[in-house]
């Protein structure tokens, strides 16, 4: 049952309590309502490029298609919905004792939520955008749709369980990376390998000092700062290298209780990837339809040079300038922007992100840098 009260509703819930003393609810209220009582947390960053909300766009065609289904008439639509509440909603527990022989799981009463104007709402929709708004938008209206809530002050919470409920669902991979640094709470552990890659990932693209500086495409970018290099490359190329066992990034990972050196990761991608870009100058910062290097294909490649170089230029006196010469000497055999590559026969824009085309090119750098040492 829902009641309109003065600027706000009356629903008629089941609460119980989960993790530490976190208040959940389940209940029943007119899909058109859902929209009214809650915001749409979108993904972006602000001015001081500061990560904002976590849902993904909104898909135009996929909430017509819901809505259509809707108005077909009789239908069943057990879908629930998620919300995220704010503590300021209120509960009341009706008076009276459960049936005898019921499981005490959960007690019965009141939920009051404030209705309030849009961006300033109570209640943040972390599952079921789509559904809801297909159900503002569909002509039948008070079809009774299940919702769970949950208590969550912090919008880290609210994150965390977008995160983990989308986890099993064809979410943007892309949009969970962006997301997991600013998650910390306990992850599963396939989601937690990808934490430190997304968070230096982030790094590498807001640090004006970075090679790599706005040159990233993320999800929440804004159209007119768009990047030229992928994120999803750039966090692909870190993975690699703590993976490896002989990684530039590897020796640095977290051993039993000894966390993860991030710093020293970071100054090693810096190192590299500047004399990278210091080497290459005419193939850095360029659409990767005009530079290979810039590819994903190219970024993997390097990374996989890189672990080679760094171990052996970290025991100089200069590190910087031992990556710089290493990369000199085997500049005139690169063809990132034009030309064929040798021994593979590949011209410059054939290099595509096939793992048949990484190797290839990976090992010719490979041997490159091997054979410009003798």
């Amino acid at each position: 049952m829902v009641k309109m009260v003065d600027k706000g509703i009356k629903i008629r819930a089941l609460k119980t309590i989960q993790r530490g003393n976190t208040p959940v609810y389940a209940f029943f209220i007119p899909g058109e309502l859902i929209t009214q009582i809650a915001d749409i947390s979108r993904i972006e960053r602000d001015s001081d490029d500061k990560l904002e909300g976590f849902q993904r766009k909104n898909i135009q065609q996929h909430v017509n298609n819901i809505a259509a289904y809707l108005d077909q008439g009789d239908i069943l639509f057990p879908n629930s919905i998620i919300l995220a509440l704010s503590p300021q909603v209120e509960f009341t527990q009706a008076r009276g004792r459960d049936a005898e022989g019921t499981i005490p799981s959960s007690q019965i009463g009141t939920l009051t939520v404030p209705i309030r104007e849009e961006g300033n709402r109570v209640a943040w929709i972390v599952d079921g955008q789509q559904r809801s708004l297909a159900l503002s938008k569909a002509q039948k209206k008070g079809l009774n749709v299940p919702v769970i809530a949950f208590e969550a002050a912090d919008l880290e919470t609210q994150r965390e369980q977008f995160i983990l409920v989308n986890k099993a669902k064809p979410l943007p991979p892309r949009l969970i990376n962006e997301l997991l640094p600013e998650v910390d709470k306990h992850l599963p552990k396939d989601l937690a390998v990808r934490k430190i890659p997304s968070e230096l990932c982030g790094l590498l693209n807001r640090d004006p000092d970075s090679p790599f500086y706005q040159l990233i495409k993320r999800i929440s970018t804004d159209k007119e700062k768009q990047g030229v290099i992928v994120d999803s490359a750039i966090i692909e190329m870190i993975q690699n290298s703590i993976r490896n066992p002989l990684g530039a990034l590897a020796q640095f990972k977290s051993l039993g209780s000894e966390a993860s050196d991030l710093d020293k990761m970071y100054s090693t991608l810096i190192i590299f990837w500047n004399s990278v870009k210091t080497v290459f100058p005419d193939a850095w910062g360029l659409p990767s339809t005009q530079s290979r290097l810039m590819h994903s294909a190219g970024i993997t490649a390097m990374g996989i040079l890189m672990d080679r170089i760094m171990g052996r230029a970290m025991g100089q006196s200069d590190p910087q300038k031992y990556i710089e010469d290493a990369l000199q000497r085997i500049q005139p055999h690169c063809r990132w922007t034009e030309g064929t590559w040798s021994h593979i026969d590949l011209e410059w824009n054939e290099i595509q992100k096939l793992s048949k085309h990484v190797r290839l090119l990976s090992d010719l750098l490979t041997r490159l840098d091997y054979e410009s040492k003798l």
